[in-house]
């Protein structure tokens, strides 16, 4: 987890433990929480991604850095 205060936190309780978050502008750590909900509300599955793309989801995969294509996220 690269995050910074109230945002490592939330991900830390939901157990996430692959990302990168930046925040940019207020600091308020209420409104952190809030944005960082709401940016994770915003997410697109790997399925809707690949078929956005016309492509496989085990080919989306397999190109993250140590991807397992075995793992389909819903």
């Amino acid at each position: 987890i690269i995050a910074g205060g109230p945002m490592r936190a939330v991900f830390e309780t939901l157990g996430i433990q692959d990302v990168v978050a930046k925040s940019i502008g207020s600091s308020n750590p209420y409104n952190m929480v809030r944005a960082t909900f709401d940016a994770l509300k915003h997410q697109d599955s790997p399925r809707s991604v690949a078929a956005r793309r016309n492509i496989k989801v085990s080919a989306l995969q397999s190109r993250r850095v140590g991807g397992d294509a075995e793992a389909v996220a819903e």
